[in-house]
């Protein structure tokens, strides 16, 4: 089995740790001008990882797809349609397709899925990587859940097949709306959190937890997907991961801003912040929390403001 793994980010770099362990022929492919991969090639690690002289290195997308039987992709989500512009379309015929990002494209809030069929990825090649798990935990071999979806059930059925192990236990998704949706949304959570614990409200993360997920999930039916899955592997059950964890880029982010802290690492839910508030006032759905975290990110609205703004709202049945 070939495996080519776009990318080599810290989630790149544990993807392709992570199959080369199950003995999957890897191969990392990077571009040419990044300083990172040119010298993960040269030293084998990072500050996460190290690979034996059976993981391959190749800035030569082209070449590397076509060989390869699976093509993962772990990349800035807000990159990804630029990639397969660059990349050309007749690279991907009938090649199979695991996106492993969790974001939703911004300025149009397109699902990454729907990005990659855009591009010429054939539908029914198109799977999602989704669910918890930090890799410092991975890493220190404890094992974890995560989910697989895709719009063909066989695909589905067959990457979590795969790319199972005594480390990783891969569920069937059956709700690729609902699987992207909840997965790009809980970085969105994940700041929120990071901002309660910045502003010292850390006691409101529970209810975050439950009405994070509600909102979630109202959007998920408004879209067609099932509204269940924003309660599954995708969403709540990610929510330990990134609203708790100090691991967490998108938690930490959300502290860093409350405090006036700079904070040079990835953050997906900002970008993901924006598409979500875009996809609210497509289908109309009011996201109290989404919109909240959108005025402090991009309007500059006090964060303790903001937050016992949603306090004072009405009561309402909690469903």
């Amino acid at each position: 089995m070939k495996i080519t793994v776009i990318g080599s980010g810290r989630w790149g770099s544990f993807i392709a740790w992570y199959l080369a362990r199950k003995n999957y022929n890897v191969t990392v492919c990077g571009r040419d001008e990044s300083d990172s991969f040119a010298a993960l090639s040269v030293t084998r690690k990072n500050e996460f990882v190290s690979f034996g002289d059976d993981v391959k290195f190749s800035t030569d997308f082209s070449s590397s797809i076509k060989s390869a039987d699976i093509v993962v992709i772990s990349i800035s989500s807000q990159a990804l349609r630029s990639f397969f512009n660059s990349v050309g379309r007749g690279v991907f015929d009938g090649k199979k397709v695991v996106l492993c990002m969790k974001g939703i494209e911004e300025n149009t809030g397109k699902r990454l899925s729907e990005i990659a069929v855009e591009c010429g990825v054939g539908k029914d090649c198109v799977a999602v990587w989704v669910g918890p798990g930090h890799i410092q935990e991975f890493l220190a071999l404890k094992p974890n859940c995560m989910l697989i979806d895709a719009y063909d059930r066989s695909l589905t059925k067959e990457i979590a097949d795969l790319f199972r192990s005594d480390l990783i236990r891969f569920y069937y998704g059956d709700d690729i709306v609902g699987s992207e949706i909840g997965a790009a949304a809980k970085n969105v959570m994940g700041i929120a959190a990071g901002m309660l614990d910045g502003a010292g409200y850390s006691t409101l993360k529970g209810v975050l937890m439950a009405r994070g997920a509600r909102e979630v999930a109202r959007l998920v039916k408004a879209m067609g997907g099932n509204e269940l899955s924003a309660y599954g592997l995708c969403h709540l059950g990610d929510y330990e991961t990134t609203l708790f964890s100090k691991f967490s880029n998108n938690r930490n982010y959300g502290e860093a801003f409350i405090k006036g802290e700079k904070f040079a690492k990835l953050a997906e839910g900002v970008s993901t912040t924006k598409a979500m508030k875009l996809l609210g006032e497509k289908y109309g759905e009011e996201l109290p929390i989404t919109n909240a975290v959108y005025s402090i990110l991009y309007e500059r609205a006090d964060p303790v403001t903001t937050f016992n703004r949603l306090f004072s709202r009405s009561a309402r049945g909690e469903f």
